[in-house]
């Protein structure tokens, strides 16, 4: 068998059906379309969504209130608790240790630090954002901020 040799299964494929080519073609004169109506006519028919005169389902429904903001920039919170329990005094905060730690999924997500709960060890916090009063707290308890630009 070679390629030349290839032919669709019997019966799978189906010739166009060539309208208004003459009567003999058996969809001549009025090519398929029956005699009168809004259907018959070049251009006629409904549009899309209309409901024969009844108010369309998509102008009944209630208009959604509300604004979504696209530039919208979404930080994962981290709180100092978090921190207080997974991490060791002296070690450095950032987006691989807190992948490591199983805190975030992703080293490469924007992080905010904030400042729910105590912290006693002294850590280097090197994250997207910092919240005031986590800030506070990171500094009180010996560490330092180091937010990146």
């Amino acid at each position: 068998m070679e390629l030349k040799d290839l032919k669709p299964a019997e019966g799978s494929r189906h010739s166009r059906k060539r309208v208004g080519r003459g009567n003999g073609s058996g969809y001549g004169k009025t090519a398929g379309r029956g005699l009168n109506g809004q259907k018959s006519r070049a251009g006629g028919g409904k549009r899309p969504g209309f409901e024969g005169g009844q108010t369309p389902l998509a102008m009944r429904l209630p208009k959604l209130p509300g604004f979504r903001n696209i530039n919208r920039v979404e930080y994962l919170p981290v709180n100092v608790s978090r921190l207080e329990e997974k991490f060791e005094a002296g070690e450095v905060v950032n987006g691989e240790s807190l992948k490591a730690k199983g805190i975030i999924k992703h080293e490469d997500a924007l992080v905010k630090v904030l400042g729910d709960g105590e912290l006693t060890k002294a850590l280097t916090v090197s994250v997207d954002k910092v919240s005031a009063s986590a800030k506070a707290k990171i500094e009180a308890a010996g560490g330092k901020v180091e937010e990146p630009c």
